[in-house]
């Protein structure tokens, strides 16, 4: 049976444990990464040269499980943080592992396309959805805390019947929607239009904006990128 709680059980987290950073390309994503004390940089993107970091690239699906295990070994050296760099080539590998998913399932046999998204009524989605997910979740739990980055989708949103600039994840339908909602926070890069030597974060939900924090100390925040205001435990 279970018990049900008689008094406010007290929090024991402060920094987020899942958190999403992304931004336009060459904004400075890897290289905040490398800043980061005791973080391994699973790099996708074969983006790392530049720095000096814990890192390792990935450059197949097959290397990314291969990785997995590794890192899940009783005597695996274990990290603080684990960054996923980038989210947006998850979604690319996992349409792939959505093909073959597909292809091995009784309605799938004769299928000869070259992506599962052409499929009919959008019943492609699903399968990519049920494939990134695999993956992300196994991620999501290779360390104490997990960064995830990503690229920007620019689109324009109507506001105050005029067209504005809108930035968001650049993930695909309701898996932008449930990553975010798996994310303690979501963080937006930029430059300082004042100073482009200054890199920027903002935790401020604005409509044409896509971010935000459960953690108090973060939500609502723009401030010059520090990872000592954002892991504060």
């Amino acid at each position: 049976m279970m018990e049900l709680p008689k008094e406010k059980i007290k929090a024991i987290r402060k920094s987020p444990k899942t958190t999403f950073i992304y931004g336009p390309e060459k904004v400075g994503k890897t290289t905040i990464l490398s800043q980061l004390e005791d973080n391994l940089i699973i790099d996708l993107e074969d983006g790392s040269d530049y720095v000096d970091a814990l890192k390792v690239k990935i450059n197949s699906v097959s290397e990314l499980r291969e990785l997995i295990k590794e890192l899940n070994k009783e005597n695996a050296t274990k990290y603080k943080y684990v960054s996923i760099d980038t989210l947006d080539k998850v979604e690319e590998w996992a349409e792939e592992v959505a093909k073959a998913d597909y292809m091995n399932s009784p309605m799938g046999i004769n299928f000869t396309g070259d992506s599962v998204l052409t499929l009919p009524k959008g019943a492609g989605y699903f399968w990519l959805r049920q494939a990134f997910f695999r993956i992300f979740n196994v991620l999501s739990k290779l360390a104490p805390n997990v960064i995830l980055v990503g690229h920007i989708k620019e689109t324009s949103v109507e506001k105050q019947g005029k067209e504005v600039d809108s930035k968001d994840i650049n993930l695909t339908g309701k898996i932008k929607q449930m990553v975010a909602a798996k994310c303690d926070a979501i963080g937006y890069l930029f430059r300082d239009p004042k100073d482009s030597k200054k890199l920027m974060i903002t935790f401020d939900t604005k409509d044409e904006i896509r971010c935000g924090s459960r953690c108090d100390y973060l939500y609502g925040q723009t401030f010059e990128f520090d990872w000592n205001k954002i892991m504060i435990d």
